[in-house]
């Protein structure tokens, strides 16, 4: 074959895939938004602008404001097996972050702040004061950050395998397949192009990555996560995510200047190592630490009952 016929089969074979996830996007149904919880019908479905940006959230219970984050891709129904039981004791909100679930989907660059602001407008716009902040990965990072700050509205937190680690690249500890898609998201063109030729079966695999026991992930929560996946630029919202997420590294740096209670819990097969637990453990002053045995990532579909103990024993005056 002759140097323009090898250049023409290059070609094809590099610009092929990109028409055709192009093609693949473009035929991709547009979901509709839930009217209702699968796992919480009688709770009602609230949304709240914050900065620009309507967030969907839950709000449900009596008592002292207990606020849940959820991980990064995931939503608020990540808690659906803890928030029925935690409400009897707490007045719960949860919401999806900008980009995420069936919040609005924000045109900016999806730094950590974008995160921080989102969190600390929420309790703003919400009136929420003397809160416990609990979340995971990124939602166990964000209440740290704001608690460094002095954030008036908050008064304990419950960080779950906190994401400070791994230049924001922990997830691909999870999985070969996890790997092989969070390296290729990183380049330009082809992360685009993988993105846009996702599959339900693939996420399953990542979302699998994240717990011990794979059988506690609910279908019906991995059909949602995909189906929300579908939303129109929602891949490009994630691929802003998976770019800057080496940023989230830095929220370390500041755990320091917390002075409020903090608890500390890892799954015991979470994907940071024992070193950068170690070293979140020495950063926050005072902190009280846990480890869940047999549990991932994804504590609260995990381990839910013992997530549910710790935070009642952390939370009691």
């Amino acid at each position: 074959m002759s140097m323009t016929g090898w250049l023409i089969l290059l070609l094809t074979l590099v610009i092929g895939p990109v028409l055709v996830s192009y093609v693949v996007e473009a035929l991709r149904p547009k979901p509709t938004v839930p009217a209702k919880l699968l796992w919480g019908p009688d709770i009602p479905i609230e949304y709240v602008d914050v900065n620009g940006i309507k967030l969907r959230y839950v709000t449900v219970g009596k008592g002292t404001p207990l606020v849940l984050l959820h991980t990064l891709r995931t939503q608020l129904d990540i808690f659906q097996k803890v928030i029925p039981e935690l409400s009897k004791y707490f007045k719960v909100y949860a919401f999806d972050y900008p980009g995420h679930g069936w919040s609005d989907i924000a045109n900016e660059k999806l730094k950590p702040e974008v995160f921080y602001e989102a969190t600390s407008g929420f309790l703003d716009e919400l009136d929420i004061s003397g809160a416990i902040v609990a979340g995971i990965s990124i939602g166990g990072t964000i209440p740290l950050v704001l608690a460094a700050r002095h954030n008036p509205k908050i008064k304990k937190i419950i960080s779950i395998n906190p994401y400070d680690y791994a230049k924001g690249l922990g997830i691909k500890r999870s999985s070969i397949v996890a790997c092989l898609i969070f390296s290729l998201a990183g380049i330009p063109v082809i992360g685009e192009t993988v993105m846009r030729m996702r599959n339900r079966l693939v996420e399953m695999k990542i979302f699998e990555g994240g717990v011990h026991n794979t059988d506690q992930f609910p279908s019906a929560f991995i059909t949602e996560l995909y189906t929300a996946g579908c939303r129109p630029g929602h891949y490009r919202s994630f691929l802003s995510l998976i770019r800057n997420a080496s940023l989230w590294d830095e929220a370390r740096t500041e755990y320091k200047d917390i002075n409020i209670p903090v608890l500390l819990i890892y799954g015991e097969d979470d994907w940071s190592n024992t070193k950068e637990r170690e070293e979140n453990r020495l950063a926050i002053p005072g902190v009280k630490y846990e480890i869940v045995k047999n549990a991932g990532h994804f504590l609260s579909l995990d381990a839910p009952d013992e997530l549910i103990r710790l935070i009642l024993e952390f939370a009691s005056p």
